[in-house]
């Protein structure tokens, strides 16, 4: 394509406190083109569209839109000035009727009063140009969310739309859904408007992109043409291989320790939306790990494995038995722990001591008319903040104050306190450096060695196999393949995850 950018973004940088977001990141939206932004978690895909839109700016770099600097310093900013945004979220009034949401706060009117028919008028023509036939009237509580979406969209293009950007738009909707998305979108994109598309299923991206970016720790990997870059090729450029200083520490892999008996086992477990049905075992003893990209299902089965989410379909048995209540308080009266990725919004509590949210686990298992002695949680987090070299080994200490990698141990800690049978650690060295990577490494395989059964999920592939006896890979919220973590390569777990043949266990 020869056509100016609509877009440009050049040396966009942006750190939050201790997190370097985006570093020297180029960014190029051409008009007419539906343009995917790939990355994992934490890649900076958010950060890159929200600094487009107006919610952050940048800390230096510049933002161009049809040729011109620009410096939005809100979304209302960047929507007038013809960039729209709908989210995975539809941001929508559900009480409202479909007309009202597609021009709210932007009613036609006569004699100072909001002009009905006027508006309804105007919704059809926004959704008659998308190919939506619905009543303009009806309310939008009536329709499905895929109907939402696209009323989300009409929405969008009701002011002067340059610039749509689609985030996640296809993650609540069927296949059906999705073809009736893209057929919109393949109409918009002939009008000219500009379509910056981010979503994790690769079939989805190579259906309708025309070109793409990837990124990946908030680095620019690199722009290319759709038909030029592979499946394979686009998966390792958002996984990387970053096993440089992590190759001095394969102390840390495998220790040679023997699975014991079955403690978990899930038989056709599932969730709607989330994941299709899974069979799995976990041994005592045995590290099992996840793999697949963002949007794969990793979260999702670990969730339902934890109670935190109720599965739809199967059961999950414990000893052979079937859990015994709900939810999470029952899983971890069974001995199951998860650390969560999201160790600031579900885990750690930042305001509270390092004392205080290590003991808050056991605390809340026990009841909390049943306090710790006070002896009993100097004793015990005493030998935690030892046994995993937490720094400043200062229990008052707030844990907010202290970094990344030892918030990390803390959240670790917290479950350790509880004694659990099986752990459930979702991406738990996402984030921290390579020397509490390697602590937290070693800290799986010794615990695995005493008995304890670890499943073990990370966008990092070179992570899951140093350290998986058995190796889980999900894709398209799908289980694929079941490997043994000692006779699989990086590239055999690349191809299956990019769209290669199924296979099951080794």
């Amino acid at each position: 394509m020869n056509s100016p950018a609509v877009v440009e973004m050049r040396g966009i940088s942006l750190a939050f406190p201790g997190v370097k977001a985006l570093q020297d990141v180029d960014f190029r939206l051409l008009p007419g083109e539906v343009h995917a932004l790939m990355g994992e978690n934490g890649a900076g895909k958010s950060t890159l569209i929200k600094t487009l839109t107006g919610v952050h700016s940048p800390d230096s770099g510049v933002v161009r839109l049809g040729g011109e600097q620009v410096a939005f310093t809100s979304p209302a900013q960047a929507q007038e000035a013809g960039i729209s945004t709908v989210y995975q979220e539809v941001n929508l009034c559900t009480n409202l009727t479909v007309a009202e949401n597609i021009l709210l706060g932007r009613e036609p009117r006569r004699l100072g009063r909001i002009d009905g028919k006027a508006m309804r008028a105007k919704a059809s023509e926004l959704l008659a140009r998308i190919g939506l036939d619905i009543d303009p009237a009806s309310a939008l509580d009536s329709h499905p969310i895929a109907v939402r979406q696209l009323v989300a969209i009409a929405r969008a293009i009701a002011v002067d739309c340059r610039v749509l950007v689609l985030d996640e738009p296809t993650s609540s909707l069927d296949a059906d859904e999705v073809a009736e998305l893209f057929r919109i979108m393949r109409v918009l994109r002939d009008e000219g408007v500009a379509i910056l598309f981010v979503s994790h299923f690769l079939d989805q991206v190579y259906a309708i992109a025309d070109r793409m970016t990837v990124l990946r720790n908030g680095f620019l990997v690199g722009e290319y043409a759709a038909a030029d870059l592979d499946r394979l090729g686009l998966v390792s450029a958002m996984l990387g291989r970053e096993l440089g200083a992590l190759e001095e520490i394969e102390h840390a892999a495998r220790s040679g320790h023997q699975a014991g008996t079955v403690l978990l086992r899930a038989d056709k477990l599932g969730r709607k939306g989330a994941i299709e049905p899974v069979d799995l075992e976990i041994r005592a003893g045995e590290i099992v790990g996840l793999a697949g990209l963002l949007g794969s299902g990793r979260t999702e089965l670990a969730r339902l494995l934890f109670g935190a989410d109720r599965a739809d379909s199967g059961t999950l048995l414990v000893d052979g038995k079937p859990l015994r209540g709900r939810g999470p308080t029952a899983a971890i009266a069974a001995g199951i722990a998860f650390c969560s990725e999201d160790r600031k919004g579900e885990g750690l509590v930042a305001d509270l001591s390092v004392r205080d949210n290590l003991i808050l686990a056991l605390q809340a298992a026990r009841g909390w008319a049943r306090p710790l002695p006070r002896r009993t949680q100097d004793e015990l987090v005493a030998r935690y903040l030892a046994a995993l070299d937490i720094r400043p080994a200062n229990p008052d200490t707030p844990v907010r104050a202290l970094s990344g990698g030892n918030q990390q141990k803390v959240l670790l800690a917290r479950w350790l306190v509880t004694e659990p049978r099986l752990l459930i650690l979702d991406e738990p060295t996402r984030g921290v450096d390579v020397g509490a990577k390697a602590h937290i490494q070693k800290l799986v395989t010794d615990l695995a060695a005493e008995g304890m059964a670890i499943l073990f999920i990370s966008a990092e592939l070179e992570e899951v196999l140093r350290l998986a006896d058995r190796v889980i890979v999900l894709r398209d919220r799908q289980k694929i393949a079941e490997l043994d973590g000692a006779r699989t390569s990086v590239d055999e777990v690349v191809g299956l995850i990019a769209g290669g043949t199924e296979r099951a266990a080794s």
